[in-house]
């Protein structure tokens, strides 16, 4: 009783699923990924096994259509389940049993399958492979969160709403880098569970994102007087060699370490601490 989509990024790095359903906590069941592997959603009467069989089959280069096709044939119930699947390369495949409750089918394409039951009609599946079509522009947590979007203003589950989830993997993306899990969030039981998912997620790329190299500032001149005056503002002492150490501390407190890169700053993290921090005058130019 879901709708979900699997996906791949154009350059295979990136693979996720989002899916949504009025039922507890879907994204603790549905998704499955792995890294330059593949993705999965197993949905309508779960199959948790489908998880880690599907996922070593992807691992081993068996496409996406032959998974499920392998995955189906060994299980008894297959005409109860549904099943979404992305490999490494190729189209996606999916899978509806025919015992599914109506409206239930899929959609597939190159890197990405889409596939629901118990919703309002096909057009919500449309509506998920025709967001996710037209969303090359976005980044790719974002454009699979438009496409679950999408799926939900169509109609999404005739039941109602209840719950939503997004897992993204890539290889040393995750905290750190030392994960290969890039998102993992989940609205378990809420009214408007997409929406409350799409604002986890600008909260996650906040917090959690690597900032763009192109638009670094140089942590110096008044660039660092500047920063120098808030982190004190903040209570937290500038050494006099520059903020940079102050900076630091004053981050890891804000949940912005990810954020920070050595001698410089992102404008992300000094525009936070502009709207935090209390007003300070800005340095004059060229002090």
């Amino acid at each position: 009783m879901t709708f979900s989509l699997v996906a791949r990024s154009a350059d295979s790095r990136l693979h996720g699923v989002v899916v949504a359903s009025k039922f507890l906590a879907a994204g603790a069941l549905v998704p499955a990924a792995e890294a330059q592997v593949g993705a999965l959603a197993t949905q309508a009467h779960v199959n948790l096994a489908y998880r880690p069989q599907g996922l070593t089959l992807l691992r081993t280069g068996v496409p996406a259509a032959d998974v499920v096709a392998g995955l189906i044939a060994a299980d008894t119930e297959r005409e109860h389940r549904q099943l979404g699947v992305v490999g490494a390369s190729g189209p996606g495949a999916s899978w509806t049993g025919p015992a599914c409750h109506p409206w239930a089918g899929g959609r597939t394409g190159d890197g990405w399958a889409a596939q629901g039951n118990v919703l309002t009609g096909p057009e919500v599946v449309d509506a998920l492979g025709d967001a996710w079509l037209a969303g090359t522009a976005l980044p790719f947590a974002e454009r699979l969160v438009a496409a679950l979007r999408a799926g939900d203003e169509a109609g999404g589950d005739r039941r109602g709403r209840q719950s939503a989830g997004l897992l993204v993997v890539e290889r040393g993306g995750g905290y750190g880098g030392r994960s290969d899990v890039l998102i993992d969030l989940r609205v378990d039981d809420h009214p408007d569970p997409v929406a409350e998912l799409g604002r986890l997620l600008a909260v996650h790329t906040l917090l959690f994102s690597r900032p763009d190299p192109a638009t670094l500032l140089e942590l110096s001149g008044a660039v660092a007087d500047e920063v120098a005056a808030l982190l004190t503002a903040l209570g937290h002492p500038v050494a006099d060699d520059g903020p940079e150490d102050a900076l630091v501390s004053w981050a890891g407190l804000e949940n912005l370490e990810e954020r920070l890169v050595p001698g410089r700053i992102d404008p992300v993290v000094l525009t936070h601490l502009r709207s935090v921090a209390p007003h300070v005058p800005a340095p004059r130019s060229g002090s």
